[in-house]
This record gives structure tokens, sequence and C-alpha cells, in this order.
């Protein structure tokens, strides 16, 4: 997405190619220092809430601009047709599910939050249902208006399908726009609510609870914690170019065991239900379940990597879908 931006923000600016991706990565880093000074998770309630309306705001104006690309006089022909050789089409069904699973996995920050005060439950409840709704309206109303547009040939990046490099573009211009600015600020609200845990845990040490947020104690290790901390983020977003596949590993080997597996035999070891019973079979079922599908997802995203391991180039300008 990065690299998308940044053709999309400095192809005018600089058409000699003399700006690169990670240029344009350390612009946002500098951003990201400035917002990440918020103190607490909590101080982000109003920029979680421009996210949620940046999310539904780009979702609504992806699904017109595939609305309009799709029954427009240009309409891209459209091919429905899976990958001819079934061991394609099951490493990409893994892989898909290990992708899937990274992004349900967004449900994990607020369960996290959630716990830290009680009531636990109804708090994670609450933001559980606000999180996978928003989800379910965004990222599948995208996927599927996408897929009925490009079919088999659509773009990972669905605004790469709508403006090709080669060729019209396929919906109004001043709408790809703005679809591109709401996602540059989607990643800075982003990135700030995710930072947010690491924050936490570094602070727990470095932070003096009985002086006052902002008290010169307080302040000066915040400012450069976090500044080291995003300098760092940044330089390996700049150096990795091609995090796509990389999310894939990630889903299959972070987040399906944590959001499948773990609470299942954490469950069990808490209530202890009778082996015989209903609920205990359920959870056994869905832990071997899920671990098989975590060892295919595995093994099916390092396949993809390895594929397109002669595309990577660190700090290169192209990124790997």
């Amino acid at each position: 997405m990065f690299g998308f931006l940044w053709k999309i923000v400095y192809s005018n600016i600089a058409p000699n190619g003399s700006l690169k991706l990670y240029h344009f990565i350390a612009m946002v880093t500098v951003v990201m220092i400035v917002l990440s000074q918020l103190p607490t998770f909590h101080s982000l309630r109003h920029i979680n809430l421009c996210s949620l309306f940046l999310s539904l705001g780009y979702t609504f104006l992806v699904v017109g601009a595939c609305i309009h690309a799709g029954t427009s006089k240009n309409a891209p022909p459209r091919d429905y047709s899976l990958e001819p050789k079934k061991s394609s089409r099951a490493f990409s069904a893994f892989t898909a599910i290990s992708i899937i699973a990274a992004i349900f996995g967004n449900g994990i920050l607020p369960e996290i939050q959630a716990t830290l005060a009680p009531p636990a439950t109804g708090k994670m409840i609450k933001g559980l249902t606000m999180c996978y709704a928003v989800i379910l309206v965004t990222f599948y109303s995208a996927a599927v208006s996408g897929y009925w547009v490009f079919g088999n040939k659509s773009n990972s990046n669905i605004l790469k399908s709508l403006l090709p490099d080669e060729g019209p573009s396929l919906a109004p211009t001043w709408v790809l726009g703005l679809a591109v600015i709401f996602v540059l600020l989607q990643l800075f609200a982003i990135g700030l609510v995710y930072s947010q845990v690491a924050y936490e845990i570094m602070e727990k040490k470095s932070a003096d609870v009985k002086q006052g947020m902002f008290s010169k104690r307080n302040l000066l290790p915040r400012i450069i914690l976090r500044t080291i901390y995003m300098i760092f983020c940044g330089f390996v977003a700049a150096m990795l170019p091609f995090f796509g596949d990389i999310n894939g590993v990630v889903g299959a080997v972070g987040f399906i065991p944590l959001d499948f597996v773990l609470p299942m035999i954490l469950y069990n070891k808490t209530h202890k239900p009778p082996k015989s019973s209903l609920t205990y079979l359920i959870n056994m079922s869905i832990m071997v379940v899920f671990s098989g599908a975590g060892i295919m997802g595995a093994f099916s995203s390092i396949r993809k990597l390895v594929l397109d391991a002669n595309q990577f180039k660190l700090f290169g300008s192209d990124v790997v879908d």
C-alpha cells in the first residue's frame, strides 16, 4: 500500500525517479513520531473514531468505483476461473485463510485492552462486536465488489486495478484520489493504535507512576523511546517493501494459534468441562482443525515467499503483492 500511495502522490512531483519509496516512508515515519507522543490509549479515542469513519468512507468510495467500472462501456473482461492446478488452488486457499486470520486478529487488541480494567466481559463484547462488524462491512464489501469487476485478475490492492499503470482510469479520478487520502490517514491511525501496546510495555519499566504524565521524569523517556521505536518500524518498512507475503506467514504462525487455538486451550483449563461434554469436544475439534490450517497456511505462505523471492529487493520502490 505504501508503494501505491507513493506512486500516486509523488508521480508528478518527481517524474525522473529521484524520489524513492523509502523517502516517502521516511516522511510518514516523521509524522508518526509526532503523533505517537499522545500519551495513552485513551487519548487516541478521537483518532479511533476518525479511523472508523475513514474505513467506512474508503469502503463506500471503492465499492462505488467498482460498480462504476463494472457497468461502464470500458468494463474489463472478467474471468472467474480458478487456478488450473489443484495443488496451486489448495496452497492459495490456505494462504488466504492465513491472511483472513491476520485481518480478524484485529479483534485481539480491544480484547487485550478490555481485560486491563473491570468489568472486562462487558467491554470486551462491545469492542469485539464493533470490531468484527466493521471488518465484515469494509473488507468483504470491497473484496466482493472487486472480484465482481475484475475476476481472478483483481489485485490485492483494488485501487491498483481501478487505476492501472497502462490505460485510462476505470473510475473518476477524484474518487480514487479521495480514497488514497483516506488510506493514508487510516495508516496513521492504525499505526498509532497498534503501537500503543508496545508503548505500554516499554513504559511500565521506564515511567514513574508517582509523578505526572507530563512531568520531565516521564516525558523525556517517553519521547526518546517512542521516537526510537518509530524509527525502527520505519526502517523495517522501507527495507522490506514486500510485507504482503510476510503477512500470510504472520497470520499462519501468529494469529491462527492466537485467535483459534489458544482460547480453546485456556477455556478447557479454566472451566474444566467434562471430556465427554459437547463443549469439550467442540473446543478440541476447533483446536485440531485450526492447528492443521495453521500448519498448512504457514507452509503455503512460506512457499509463496520462496516463489516471489526473485522479486524482492531491499529498499526497493517496487512493491511485491
